[in-house]
């Protein structure tokens, strides 16, 4: 001990002062120095000391095995206390207490003077031990309570080294057999814009357990309907089916749970009984249980899901699938490292459960009500339906590309059948739903012609602003624009309305001025056009009467005047 502290006393004093808070000075609870200002931890920050005494700059430096090794050795063999130890090697005593704990010896510190938590270690201890993931700031609202008179900040540190360790546990790998076992879940890949709308983006991730062969499918939403989906997908992937599958505590899945008593959804225990699988769920907390799953799912998030450009989800589902098969045939099973993931699934397929003959049903179903106009709405869109079905109550059936509409006394007939819509606020209409109306109701007729403009070409709704303004005629200039919509287009008809709201000319000659001066300087002749009537009355028959009939008419009426 002598020359030990012969050579403390050696070091050079802006040396000890780099790490000169000793054990005797820095002990206490509230983090307050004798003598000093408080001090900050600085982790693995050490101080580098130039030749003649100063400082030169703060550098991180991390704590090599050497160094480690060092602490360890002039604390529990020569016995030196941290502030030495912090001094000798240029380092905070922080540094040389996490050393000392991180290798699951206790800190010797030699303190003579009390520590104003000292009355309250019992207590703490006791609280951690019934609670150890207790939060700090909690113990430390509990203990000031009972008189403690410290700062939180020193008492953070204090609860830090009294908070029982985690005793890390082990884990028995899990063996399965070929086509006995395939694992599910859901991943949530960030969120995606189309159009107005900004919906989430989901990610089905099946695994077989044997040959690590998976299948990718991304959807917008995590409901029932995508989840049937991904199961159907998987199994045709597949080309069988696994004999049991593990799921998380998933809603789709699991409706409660007690214990090991599981209520499975009645939608999932149809679909196991349609493909004759056996659906099992993994206990709460036990992510082990599905590390295979759990594995590929990070697998897709950096190596196929990092900087993956597409353009529409069926893209995406078609690029996750080629990948899915690019890398059965490469990567090898973590199992046997000679064997291919491709090779392995071959030897499991035949042993899996053959697939159905028919496809169990993933339909989308939800039951409507239509009101006074002849919509639908369904997933933040609005979808035509016939107007002989306003003011009553419909089911939808809708997949991921398909929305149709049935009536519930009539299942078997289809009132309408669109392509689905994920933007937002959209009108998704058929013609032939809405022509029998603007032909029964001709004063729909304007407010159709309304819609139609306005949503092609975005300057009319100015103009016809102005035009109300000015008392004029909104029929004929409305009827006016849908001819020339139909006989220019949609891109030319918003140049020319923009271009005459622009210099306040909203009337139809001006529109067609501007349209003949486009055409012009496009090199495109002017548009002509045939106006032919839609009225019924023209293609009557008329059957022509001899012109002496007006003669012998004219003889009768002068002989009654002469009368």
């Amino acid at each position: 001990m002598e020359s030990n502290e012969a050579a403390a006393r050696a070091a050079p004093s802006d040396v000890r002062a780099a790490g000169a808070c000793s054990a005797g000075g820095c002990d206490q609870a509230n983090g307050a120095h004798p003598g000093g200002a408080p001090s900050a931890r600085q982790g693995s920050l050490a101080i580098e000391v130039t030749a003649d005494g100063g400082e030169a700059s703060l550098v991180r430096r991390p704590v090599t095995d050497e160094e480690a090794a060092k602490i360890l050795k002039l604390h529990h063999a020569e016995h030196w206390p941290v502030g030495t130890i912090g001094a000798q090697l240029g380092r905070h005593h922080d540094t040389i207490e996490r050393v000392l704990a991180q290798a699951g010896l206790g800190v010797n510190k030699q303190s003579t003077r009390a520590r104003l938590v000292d009355a309250y270690v019992p207590f703490i201890k006791e609280t951690l031990e019934k609670y150890p993931r207790l939060r700090a700031s909690r113990l430390w609202s509990m203990a000031k309570a009972r008189g403690y008179p410290g700062s939180k900040s020193g008492f953070r540190a204090i609860v830090s080294r009294l908070r029982p360790r985690r005793v890390a546990e082990a884990y028995l790998r899990r063996v399965v057999l070929p086509g006995q076992e395939a694992q599910v879940d859901w991943a949530h890949f960030g969120k995606i814009t189309i159009g107005r709308a900004t919906r989430d983006l989901w990610a089905f991730v099946m695994v077989l357990s044997y040959s690590r062969v998976r299948l990718l499918r991304f959807s917008l939403r995590a409901a029932m309907p995508s989840f049937l989906a991904g199961h159907v997908e998987a199994f045709r992937f597949f080309g069988a089916v696994p004999r049991v599958i593990l799921y998380d505590n998933l809603k789709s899945a699991v409706l409660e749970r007690e214990g090991d008593a599981v209520r499975f959804h009645p939608t999932m225990l149809a679909l196991a009984g349609h493909y004759r699988f056996e659906p099992r769920a993994c206990a709460p907390y036990r992510p082990n249980e599905k590390g295979r799953v759990e594995r590929a799912i990070r697998d897709a998030r950096e190596s196929f899901f990092a900087a993956r450009s597409f353009t529409s989800i069926a893209d995406l589902n078609a690029q996750a699938r080629a990948w899915c098969l690019e890398i059965a045939k490469e990567r090898r099973v973590p199992d046997a490292r000679e064997t291919t993931c491709e090779a392995a699934f071959l030897e499991e397929r035949s042993k899996m459960i053959e697939l159905a003959g028919d496809d169990f049903p993933v339909e989308e179903r939800v039951e409507v009500r239509v009101g006074k106009t002849p919509y639908v709405r369904f997933d933040k869109n609005d979808y035509s339906v016939p107007h002989t079905h306003v003011q009553r109550s419909l089911t939808v059936l809708a997949t991921d590309a398909r929305v149709r509409v049935v009536d519930p006394e009539a299942p078997l007939e289809v009132l309408a059948d669109h392509a689905r819509s994920f933007d937002r606020d959209q009108r998704v209409e058929s013609p032939g739903h809405l022509q029998a109306l603007v032909e029964q109701k001709r004063r729909a007729h304007q407010s159709r012609g309304f819609d139609r403009i306005f949503n092609v070409v975005p300057s009319s709704r100015a103009m016809m602003e102005r035009l109300a303004e000015r008392g004029a005629n909104l029929g004929a200039t409305t009827s006016g624009l849908l001819q020339l919509l139909d006989r220019v287009g949609a891109e030319t008809l918003e140049r020319a309305v923009a271009e005459v709201v622009a210099h306040d000319q909203p009337n139809l000659r001006a529109i067609h001025h501007v349209i003949d001066r486009l055409r012009h300087e496009a090199g495109q002749p002017p548009p002509l056009s045939v106006a032919v009537t839609t009225d019924a009355r023209a293609t009557a028959h008329v059957r022509p009467h001899a012109l002496s009939t007006y003669d012998r008419l004219h003889v009768e009426g002068g002989r009654d005047e002469d009368r």
